[in-house]
């Protein structure tokens, strides 16, 4: 099953790469301040091509900022945005480019969603920068190699254009608003950004119809189908009252396309809704997955999150 954290058509590609780029660099060996240097494609924004590395790499992580942005410096725990171009030490063909794709790449700054040479890299940059980074086998895929584009023991380079960046709260920080329907799932109130408590009523029949209501009600703006929008949850099973799903367990938000969110009930759930609020969310099983079981999920599963709406992106 496709983790909640991850129902979306954009993928995580950094922990398993992802299509294969086509652009060729120069033939001819060139290097710039000891990094491969952009044979094309050099401004922000374009779509770069690099020569291959001529020599022994570095075996330290390399970071060159080709271009400095006006931005914040990204710390951990921020989300960025970026565009990215991967190739491998001694090759002129990338093995993955965001570019190519027409979509940013979301990654939250020092969360291990990465490989180690990211979040190392990214954390002081500025948004609006262009930097180079050239990755040693420990601080990427290692002995193991990635698929056949990234042999063992490959060191990296990557061009990555940081487009966006934001700080995420820890928590949801509205306006608390009562929950009195008995019938309803009690959701916690906390604000310290640890994990918020979600308890299913016993022997109640659930809701046939999506529920969608304000816990904390924030002051920020309504979410759109156009926005991305970052978020921690707590997902439990009605029948049971167990967690299926929690963000909580690795520490990590999440950031979703609206326009590609592909539960019914979770985008339903959460158009509308304010930046900085806390949303109770029941999703009977025709908004959720149905007649289909996914993974600890079982068919016909009636869904209860306590979601955090945290930014936009």
């Amino acid at each position: 099953m496709r983790r909640l954290a991850g129902l979306l058509v954009v993928p995580l590609l950094l922990l398993s790469t992802a299509a294969c780029g086509d652009d060729k660099g120069s033939d001819s060996v060139q290097m710039k301040n000891g990094v491969p240097a952009i044979t094309k494609g050099a401004k922000f924004g374009e779509k770069p091509a690099l020569s291959p590395g001529k020599g022994a790499p570095p075996k330290e992580l390399k970071v060159e900022v080709l271009s400095a942005g006006d931005g914040p410096a990204l710390k951990k725990g921020d989300v960025a945005q970026v565009n990215y171009y991967g190739q491998v030490w001694d090759k002129k063909e990338p093995f993955d480019t965001s570019f190519d794709r027409g979509a940013l790449f979301d990654v939250t700054v020092g969360a291990g969603m990465v490989i180690p040479g990211w979040d190392k890299g990214l954390e002081g940059q500025k948004v609006g920068s262009r930097v180079e980074l050239v990755i040693p086998p420990d601080q990427g895929y290692g002995a193991q190699g990635s698929g056949e584009k990234i042999p063992p023991n490959s060191t990296l380079v990557f061009v990555v254009d940081i487009v966006k960046g934001a700080t995420i709260p820890p928590s949801a920080t509205g306006k608390e608003v009562a929950q009195e329907n008995k019938d309803l799932p009690k959701v916690g109130t906390n604000t310290d950004g640890k994990e918020v408590s979600v308890a299913v009523p016993k022997d109640v029949t659930p809701p046939a119809k999506l529920v969608s209501n304000y816990v904390l009600e924030g002051e920020g703006p309504a979410v759109k189908d156009s926005d991305k929008v970052v978020v921690k949850f707590n997902g439990k099973l009605w029948a049971d009252d167990k967690t299926f799903e929690s963000t909580y367990t690795s520490g990590q938000t999440v950031t979703w396309p609206m326009d590609q969110l592909s539960v019914k009930g979770l985008k339903d759930g959460i158009l509308g809704k304010k930046v900085g609020s806390r949303v109770l969310l029941v999703l009977p099983p025709d908004q959720g997955f149905a007649d289909k079981q996914q993974g600890n999920i079982p068919a016909n599963s009636t869904l209860v999150f306590s979601l955090d709406i945290l930014a936009l992106m």
